[in-house]
């Protein structure tokens, strides 16, 4: 026998929406039958423990895997609210061609001629002030991870609390098979006595047939406890989501798991009341603590939608740069001197021809890269954009704000409403299943010494078989119904402990 314990930290706690479905499963449990083929003991290395069951559960279970997707992508919503604080960049590129009369973007003249061109401009842009918008924005996001966060928590509690309860119901039937394979070889023993004293004409032969219809009825028992055992584990596999028989594990009616030591309940008064239990459970609980954040993500939408009531500043920045196959060439000298007509010049009658001397050179064509660089230009810039009348957008969007965060605080107070009822149900039915189980063992220990007194009547021929029978069957129904109670109520208190935040153990 084993002790296997879960700590119920800030990883481990579940939902407390269906907590009470879940505990109503122990019980609801015990009226499944099916007809499946009886199960073999498989060895030790075949035995599934209660961890590797939830950590298949944990690796399987889809909502987890939804859960996690949700996580990332509201880490990532985190992210680009981050990156928005940082300026934007855009880069432009533009190539014309046209011909005929156009204007040289170059010189800005008129030519008539084809022209081919280039435009490039960068352009960057960052916000200075916005109502504190973007800050804002960051804060609700980074609150709306963390509330996502705790909600996948609760998921995994849910899951691992469904695999506890499950695999808790097969050792319970397991415990129960037990039970009645022992009665059964109890009758089959008291048949072969029986048989033996008829044949000597010790005893009258009716008495064999009450004794041969009890063994049968123990045997029915038998088979009904072994129905009730794969329907457990069917369950089991089910909660891990693995359909029998695959991924390497057997099929439900051959899937063996560890047995734990369940104490038997000490039935001491619970160390603490259904209040103290919901003003601890408040601190811990997951659901909680993701509705909470979530109204204060909430709060941080309000913030965000409010910055649209105030200026916004911008600081815009650009360089950009124009290329022409048109753009007018540059004189280059070349050291000569050459002589150009200038005009004539008359005095009186004479008129006589002007020349004058200018350096030589030639006419050269920009390059590709020296247009560019010519044409390279630079400029910055402040921007103040004021709302004045925006047809009431964004109050609006602060209204729709307010009315979510409004409603996030009544799913806090629906959460705390849901958990307070939860404890107050879970902490009534441990107080019932300790009166149940008080009972159900005093009724065992009456049965006990009943059925030994019939039985020893029995034995001496004092006792007809039907009045024997009568006895064993009621101590063999209490003595199931006591195991039933047992874990039951142990499953109760356990809950509570968990509430509380204290390990899950067994």
């Amino acid at each position: 026998m084993k002790r296997f314990t879960i700590n119920n930290g800030p990883a481990i706690r579940f939902r407390t929406t269906i907590l009470a479905s879940l505990l109503g499963l122990i019980v609801n449990a015990t009226n499944a039958q099916t007809t499946v083929q009886a199960s073999q003991t498989a060895p030790v290395s075949q035995r599934y423990s209660l961890r590797q069951c939830i950590d298949i559960a944990l690796q399987n279970n889809l909502q987890i895997k939804q859960g996690q997707l949700d996580v990332q992508g509201s880490a990532l919503q985190l992210r680009q609210a981050r990156l928005n604080l940082l300026p934007s960049v855009n880069g432009f590129a533009n190539q014309s061609f046209s011909s005929g009369r156009n204007i040289n973007p170059a010189t800005n003249t008129f030519v008539t001629s084809s022209v081919r061109s280039n435009n490039y401009q960068l352009q960057g842009q960052v916000t200075l002030f916005n109502g504190f918008a973007l800050r804002n924005a960051i804060k609700q996001n980074d609150l709306f991870l963390q509330s996502t966060q705790q909600n996948l928590k609760a998921t995994q509690n849910n899951v691992s609390i469904l695999v506890v309860q499950n695999y808790l119901n097969v050792l319970t039937y397991q415990e129960q098979l037990d039970i009645a394979r022992r009665q059964v070889e109890t009758s089959r023993g008291q048949l072969d006595r029986t048989t033996k004293l008829v044949n000597a004409g010790t005893l009258a032969e009716a008495q064999l047939y009450d004794l041969r219809a009890q063994v049968a009825n123990d045997e029915l028992a038998v088979v009904n406890a072994q129905n009730n055992l794969d329907l457990a584990k069917l369950a089991l596999l089910q909660a891990m989501n693995v359909p029998a028989g695959s991924n390497g594990l057997p099929a439900s009616s051959t899937l063996e798991v560890e047995k734990y030591q369940l104490d038997d309940p000490t039935l001491e008064p619970y160390p603490a009341t259904a209040q103290t239990v919901y003003e601890t459970a408040l601190q811990f609980m997951p659901d909680v603590k993701a509705a909470e954040l979530r109204v204060r993500s909430d709060a941080a939408g309000v913030d965000v939608a409010r910055g649209g009531l105030y200026p916004t500043l911008t600081l815009n920045g650009s360089i950009n740069t124009i290329y022409s196959s048109v753009a007018q060439p540059y004189f280059v000298k070349d050291g000569t001197t050459v002589q150009e007509f200038f005009g004539d010049f008359t005095i009186g009658n004479i008129t006589q021809p002007v020349y004058i001397n200018r350096e030589g050179g030639r006419n050269v064509n920009y390059t590709y890269g020296e247009q560019l660089n010519n044409n390279l230009n630079r400029g910055a810039s402040l921007s103040l954009n004021i709302p004045i009348f925006g047809r009431f957008v964004a109050r609006n969007r602060i209204t729709s704000a307010t009315i979510t965060q409004k409603t996030s605080e009544i799913a806090v107070d629906n959460t705390k409403l849901t958990l307070r009822q939860n404890i107050e149900t879970a902490y009534t039915n441990m107080l019932a299943g300790a009166n149940r189980y008080r009972a159900t063992q005093i009724q065992v220990e009456s049965l006990e010494k009943a059925f030994q007194a019939a039985e020893s009547r029995f034995n001496a021929g004092a006792l007809n078989s039907v009045d024997y029978n009568i006895a064993k069957n009621n101590l063999d129904t209490a003595r199931a119904n006591l195991v039933q109670a047992k874990f039951d109520y142990v499953f109760r208190t356990k809950i509570l402990d968990f509430y509380q935040n204290k390990p899950l153990s067994f």
